[in-house]
């Protein structure tokens, strides 16, 4: 009996490998490469050699580099500009490119970011995909830091280009006038169609508050070095000036503006603050970084909290 009961399991055992060999063999990827005027990318069918997620990475990236089979296509990363590496840091894929990267035209960048993020995020395990010039962050022409991307990071419109222009309506939450409590503000907003709705949001944030009487609660010269959402959870990395807050404000006000204002965006449930890539210490004296926050009510401006404030 025991025999037969051994015989099983073994066999069972070898079906769930050939099972998983054969989802393996089936695994299909994409490179993405540009048409022939240059307006879009297109998918291409790829079989890789390697396995690695590093190697695997570099491998298509190579290949983005190379003419493809179809003669309506073109490569998507052109000859001048050279990958210098390629780097896996749990769920982020950053590649290094020479200086030659911002030789680039405005469409031509976007739509080799573009193709380049969504080849790389087609391998397991990696969610969002950085780049970096000569080992420093990729930045805007007026100096923000570009951070992770992800395949929605990019938006494409029939018949316009990736990177049109598009329009949504904010909602985000400043500091009232005495910094005891958050404020609703909507807002229109016209963006380019290759930042995500959470980067804009921390954006808007530290552009600061439009309404008088309000008061921001991020100091203006703050730089949002990355932004991603995986699973649920936004991960806000800002740099030290993040703590140069005006102290006038409380500090839950201060993040609870940050997390309530992401948290009306569809998708993100909790937000988690870093300084720097750090998640140890405080946002000022009390509020753990290290917490995943999710939003709170409790401290936006109501009917009742206004009579309140009259009377005294």
């Amino acid at each position: 009996m025991k025999r037969k009961i051994g015989s099983v399991l073994l066999l069972l055992v070898l079906l769930l490998l050939c099972g998983c060999t054969k989802q393996e063999e089936e695994h299909e990827y994409l490179i993405y490469y540009k048409n022939m005027d240059s307006t879009k990318i297109i998918p291409t069918s790829y079989e890789p050699k390697s396995q690695n997620g590093d190697e695997l990475a570099m491998e298509m990236l190579n290949a983005m580099k190379e003419a493809p089979d179809s003669a309506e296509l073109r490569q998507s990363i052109p000859e001048p500009v050279q990958i210098l590496s390629c780097k896996q840091n749990g769920y982020m894929m950053t590649v290094d490119f020479n200086e030659a990267y911002y030789d680039l035209g405005g469409t031509e960048e976007v739509l080799l970011r573009a193709a380049v993020v969504r080849t790389l995020v087609q391998i397991d395990g990696i969610s969002y995909v950085a780049f970096t010039v000569e080992s420093q962050p990729l930045t805007y022409q007026d100096g923000g830091t570009i951070g992770g991307m992800n395949a929605d990071s990019f938006v494409e419109n029939p018949g316009n280009q990736i990177n049109s222009s598009l329009r949504t309506t904010l909602n985000l939450y400043f500091a009232s006038e005495d910094g005891t409590e958050l404020v609703k503000e909507t807002r229109d907003v016209h963006y380019s169609s290759n930042i995500s709705l959470e980067k804009l949001v921390v954006e808007q944030l530290i552009e600061g508050p439009k309404t008088s009487g309000l008061k921001a609660t991020i100091p203006g010269d703050t730089k949002l070095i990355t932004i991603s959402v995986v699973e649920g959870i936004c991960y806000v990395n800002l740099d030290e000036t993040f703590r140069n807050q005006n102290n006038e404000i409380q500090e839950p006000i201060v993040l609870y503006s940050i997390v309530n204002s992401l948290a009306e965006l569809p998708g993100i449930d909790k937000v988690q603050i870093s300084v720097n890539g750090d998640t140890k210490g405080k946002v000022r004296f009390t509020e753990d970084l290290s917490v995943m926050y999710e939003r709170d009510d409790s401290y936006i401006r109501t009917e009742d909290s206004i009579e309140k404030n009259k009377i005294k």
